[in-house]
């Protein structure tokens, strides 16, 4: 009995060798996999971006006679000089600038004062106010706009920077959760030794709870920032004055009714994409680490 379990010690630990093999061999093929997917989502995102890198170097000429996917022959920066001054992106900058930390600042603030109230406090019409937050997340957005517009142009805020910061300031039901899972991370005995101590709610928030916030403020900031950043539609709309334009809107100089010069609006596109496109790529881990904290509660 003992000789056949002696014997048969070493086909056992074949076999175990073998099952070991074949999961890293699968595990492999799952890697490729999954590579091969992600170099073809990078090609295909990085597609479009290639093509208008090319143009914005090229000449008019030399766009007319070469395949999009082929780089310029020589590589100047005629266009993107030309495109700066022609779509005034100086004045494009300042009033982008305006708008996002303005919008940014006062978002943070009131989206945290609105988790704060809405974790720590019960009051009567507490689940209404979410169902609402829900309510204006499902309804299309295009469908309030007249209504919207009505209400902006009435305050007097059209064609200024009010109307797109009025807009740009109201929280969101993404900030709401974010800031609801990370004030959930913070215990409550912070706020009762605050309140021994005799400090009011408004104290507790300013030097409490906020500061143990600033993670998701910074995530949410940035995500934020891009997308005031991007936006064309509610500059474009609200502010129509040529001493207005944003970045985005700043691309309209270059399109016309019967032509369009092709190169310099590349070039304005590049202009555009590369602050966007820097601020990201330096915050990105930031947003994602901000994100997860918030998603998973400790």
């Amino acid at each position: 009995m003992s000789t056949n379990t002696i014997t048969n010690r070493p086909s056992a630990s074949r076999n175990k060798f073998k099952n070991e093999s074949s999961g890293q061999q699968l595990s492999r093929g799952a890697q490729t996999g999954i590579y091969a997917l992600l170099l073809v989502i990078c090609l295909i995102v990085l597609f479009p971006v290639a093509i208008n890198v090319f143009a914005a170097f090229k000449t008019s000429a030399d766009l007319a006679s070469s395949s999009p996917l082929t780089p310029p022959s020589s590589w100047s920066f005629v266009n993107l000089k030309i495109a700066f001054e022609t779509g005034n992106m100086l004045r494009g900058f300042s009033n982008t600038a305006v708008l996002v930390v303005v919008s940014v600042l006062f978002n943070m603030l009131l989206g945290s004062m609105t988790a704060y109230v809405i974790h720590r406090f019960d009051f009567r019409l507490k689940k209404g106010i979410m169902a609402l937050f829900m309510l204006a997340m499902v309804v299309p957005f295009y469908t309030t706009e007249v209504s919207r517009f009505q209400i902006i142009k009435s305050l007097g805020f059209y064609d200024s920077l009010g109307a797109p910061l009025l807009i740009y300031i109201g929280t969101d039901l993404l900030q709401i959760f974010i800031y609801l899972q990370f004030i959930s991370k913070i215990s409550e005995q912070l706020d009762e030794s605050a309140m021994i101590d005799g400090a009011s709610y408004f104290r507790i928030f300013r030097s409490v709870i906020f500061p143990l916030l600033l993670p998701a403020s910074a995530t949410l900031g940035i995500i934020k920032a891009v997308d005031i950043m991007n936006d064309m539609y509610i500059p474009y709309l609200y502010m129509p004055s040529a001493e207005l334009k944003t970045l985005s809107t700043a691309l309209m100089t270059f399109v016309g009714s019967r032509s369009t010069d092709w190169n310099q609006l590349a070039a304005a596109i590049l202009i555009v994409l590369l602050p966007t496109l820097v601020l990201y790529l330096f915050f990105q881990r930031y947003i994602f680490s901000g994100i997860a904290e918030g998603a998973v509660k400790g």
